[in-house]
């Protein structure tokens, strides 16, 4: 299955894209995507708390993914 990973703030600049498109198997789910982003970014999110969500939906929890799903990762919002 495919899904599109759009990224963010700190996670785009560490990717050096805002989006991509990953293939997946079947059952897995958005614990595995961030691990993929993680791996891919190296040291650059060591640390960076990240925000999930799926279709526009904020989840906490790891979500089985579908073939089509939009998973987006937010670094939470800094500043004063």
């Amino acid at each position: 299955m495919k899904i599109t990973v759009k990224c963010f703030s700190q996670v785009k600049y560490a990717l050096e894209t805002d989006e991509l498109s990953l293939e997946l198997n079947p059952g897995q789910t958005t614990a595995d995507v961030e691990e993929r982003v993680r791996q891919r970014a190296g040291k650059k999110l060591d640390g960076v708390l990240l925000r999930i969500a799926v279709n526009r939906i904020y989840v906490k929890e790891p979500r089985d993914l579908e073939d089509g799903d939009e998973v987006a990762f937010i670094p939470p919002v800094q500043g004063g």
